[in-house]
């Protein structure tokens, strides 16, 4: 694990529970600098007051908010040190609520926490205690002078704290393009449903990987391979022409059923001779047409061999005679 990026402990009624806290998540993005395109130089930012038109070192630099008014107010780091939240270290449990209960979009950041304490009995229980009555603690959590409120959890025996956007963070909503718009039909409903079947099994991230980032990397690698320091240009793929067959919603969601099926013999590994339960109407038609055939088949044996019987009786009695 990195450094950790917090020190304090969890307040839960009158129990303490020493903690560290460290960023859950990283970024693998690539990064790039941003260069001159014309010579590869490094572009560099300054920062410039507009009043004396002077660089300015980061250390003198003061924080200015301005009012919708053009009122101005410029704070201090020693203001700042002087707000409440600034002081806390502490992370105190305010009340404990169903886990359904807290909307996904709310999720901003996760963090974990490691006990901080030579016996880290009071982190087990309030942990195991999380696990057992299903429920997750709602927190207050201060982290670089800004308090958020979070949700503090278990994932793998770790407390994980995650913060929350405020109510008044999530912007409200109102297309008008959905308004007046028909209800689904039944069939079309039923389609859906079938499709979402088709494509539902449990979750695994690790079968997911980020193709844009692996591209990427093999962009760069060939540049780096060649000694240019450039892309090599590659020849553009022809565009997929649009398929005209799909030219309604039931139409779309036919295909796609065809499609998911096709999917999911190829990753099942089954052989077009393996039955499967979705295709068993069709194939039972299949078979009865072919039955159908067959018996068409034989009727028309037995009327072939019936003159041809006759034929060999009239001869014989000729033939006697």
């Amino acid at each position: 694990m990195a450094r950790a990026i917090w020190k304090g402990s969890i307040a839960f009624g009158l129990v303490n529970v020493p903690v560290k806290v460290y960023t859950a998540t990283e970024d693998h993005d690539i990064r790039f600098h941003q260069v001159h395109a014309k010579d590869g130089g490094r572009i560099k930012y300054d920062r410039v007051c507009t009043v004396c038109g002077k660089s300015v070192q980061y250390a003198d630099i003061d924080k200015a908010y301005e009012s919708p008014e053009g009122d101005k107010v410029i704070l201090t780091d020693e203001d700042f040190s002087k707000l409440p939240a600034a002081e806390k270290h502490e992370i105190p449990v305010l009340q404990f609520v169903p886990n359904d209960q807290i909307d996904p979009i709310l999720f901003e950041k996760s963090y974990y926490l490691e006990p901080d304490s030579n016996t880290p009995k009071a982190y087990v229980l309030l942990a195991t205690t999380l696990e057992r009555i299903d429920r997750t603690a709602l927190v207050h959590f201060t982290l670089r002078q800004k308090t958020r409120l979070s949700a503090l959890r278990v994932r793998d025996g770790v407390l994980v704290l995650q913060t929350l956007l405020w109510p008044d963070e999530v912007r409200a909503v109102d297309f008008e393009s959905l308004d007046g718009v028909a209800e689904p039909k039944p069939q079309e409903i039923k389609m859906a449903e079938t499709l979402v079947e088709t494509m539902s099994d449990d979750f695994d991230p690790e079968q997911y990987t980020d193709e844009y980032q692996i591209e990427l990397q093999k962009v760069l690698d060939e540049a780096i391979a060649s000694g240019t320091g450039k892309v090599v240009s590659q020849p553009e793929e022809a565009p997929a022409a649009m398929d005209a067959e799909v030219v309604d919603l039931v139409a779309a969601l036919q295909r796609s059923l065809e499609a998911s099926g096709r999917r999911t013999a190829e990753s099942s590994g089954k052989t077009a001779a393996e039955p499967k339960a979705k295709a068993e109407p069709a194939k039972k038609a299949t078979k009865a047409a072919g039955t159908k055939v067959t018996a068409t088949k034989s009727a028309a044996k037995k009327t072939a061999a019936k003159p041809a019987k006759k034929t060999a009786k009239k001869a014989a009695a000729r033939k006697g005679a």
